[in-house]
């Protein structure tokens, strides 16, 4: 089969097609990433044919505005934020529909995977049924008795809950409409249709059992397939300073923000490295994308930086986490076994942090926009001291890998 596999997003956004893709390639498809411009590596590391969806929607996360709505603030003044990048988004998500279009109408593919940001998979689906399936690598975007949407992070209460998932479809149909009128189709979609289409069509969620369950009462068209990671020779290799750094120290804790962005990353950090140093801490942080930067003066005996650091080499070798709360990284830090604290940026980060809190995996962590040395530093002391963190955490680890899903996951895309 020839099979697209179309994402919108961060990097963290792009892994499970990766994963998704690797495999599909050991069984003989053609895979091609559909990703903004920025993620071609990606692609181009696991030997996948690439179509670009231009490098503008990244540009504009990365901008002041989408800094601000990415995680830089709370309340009102987060809001304001993602009224600019809102508006200045239209001519891009114009773009990004006519990029969809075009890809999937050349390569006429016998599947589209894709991300819960793209929309003209879903008019395709109209009519090609069958041929299109949603790819979840984050719970509650299909209704669950005990929690609303996951955009809305909390449960609400049973009535609440039902009508948050209710709204988010209709919203999702709205959009898809806009985007059938941006490109001006020979016959107009209706609402109705695509709410058909969206309680129909084929959902996998990517997400371990462990950490979120399938309910029962699902249809059959939603299925959990598990976490799947991408299997990469990775052949990074640490410098001698990072290696004696981790050889000196015991209860490591690394700290990412991952492809999270904010507006004072040096305000951000310098809590950070006070808490760690007043405490005694060690930790390792990573400024991978500029969400923690490396200050000019703090203790290199406790506290180690690194611009980049592979998660699958880190992990087995440390004591816990803090991090921004990624699907991806939150099954990875878990997967082996490390004790985790969640610092939430956006939507479904907040919902991690609430799973790994009541999973007993580590304590609740404080937002981005709210943190301060009061408030984060209890906790940081809690995660590293708690010994029930870390026992949980590896308890979690054993469930985790010993799940073996991929005959489902392949038979979900294929069959």
């Amino acid at each position: 089969m020839k099979i697209v596999l179309l994402s919108i997003g961060t990097r963290g956004d792009m892994e499970p097609f990766l994963a998704i893709g690797e495999f599909l390639k050991e069984n003989g498809h053609q895979v091609i990433c559909a990703f903004p411009e920025q993620f071609r590596n990606l692609a181009a590391e696991l030997d996948f044919d690439f179509a670009s969806l231009g490098s503008s929607y990244i540009q504009s996360l990365e901008s002041e505005a989408g800094k601000k709505a990415m995680g830089g603030y709370s309340g009102f003044r987060k809001f304001l934020a993602n009224i600019r990048l809102a508006r200045n988004q239209t001519a891009i998500n114009k773009d990004l529909v006519n990029r969809q279009y075009e890809i999937i109408g050349s390569e006429n593919p016998d599947r589209v995977l894709y991300n819960g940001k793209a929309t003209y998979p879903i008019i395709w689906e109209i009519d090609n049924k069958g041929k299109t399936i949603l790819v979840c690598p984050l719970p509650y975007m299909h209704y669950v008795k005990d929690h609303a949407h996951v955009a809305f992070n909390r449960n609400l209460g049973s009535l609440l809950n039902k009508y948050s998932y209710a709204f988010a479809e209709f919203g999702s149909s709205v959009t898809v409409r806009m985007s059938a009128n941006w490109l001006s189709l020979p016959s107009k979609l209706t609402l109705k249709q695509i709410r058909k289409t969206l309680d129909t069509n084929k959902a996998i969620y990517t997400i371990s059992p462990a950490l979120f369950p399938r309910p029962d009462y699902w249809n059959e068209n939603l299925k959990a397939v598990g976490f799947h990671e991408v299997r990469r020779d990775i052949g990074w290799q640490p410098d001698g300073e990072l290696k004696a750094f981790i050889e000196r120290h015991d209860r490591i804790l690394l700290i990412t923000f991952g492809s999270m962005t904010n507006p004072e990353p040096g305000e951000k950090t310098k809590i950070l490295v006070d808490i760690l140093e007043r405490n005694k801490i060690p930790a390792i942080i990573n400024t991978a994308s500029g969400g923690l930067v490396k200050p000019d003066g703090y203790d290199a005996e406790l506290i180690h930086f690194v611009p980049q650091i592979p998660y699958d080499w880190i992990f087995p070798k440390i004591y816990g986490v803090v991090h921004h709360g990624g699907s991806g990284t939150t099954h990875l830090a878990l997967k082996y076994g490390c004790a985790t604290m969640i610092i939430p940026h956006i939507i479904d980060q907040f919902v991690w942090n609430r799973i790994v809190f009541e999973l007993g995996a580590g304590p609740e962590g404080v937002r981005i926009g709210k943190i301060k040395t009061n408030n984060l530093e209890p906790k940081i002391i809690e995660l590293v001291t708690n010994n029930s963190y870390k026992m949980r955490a590896e308890e979690l680890a054993l469930q985790m890998r010993a799940e073996n899903l991929r005959g489902k996951l392949y038979d979900s895309i294929i069959g």
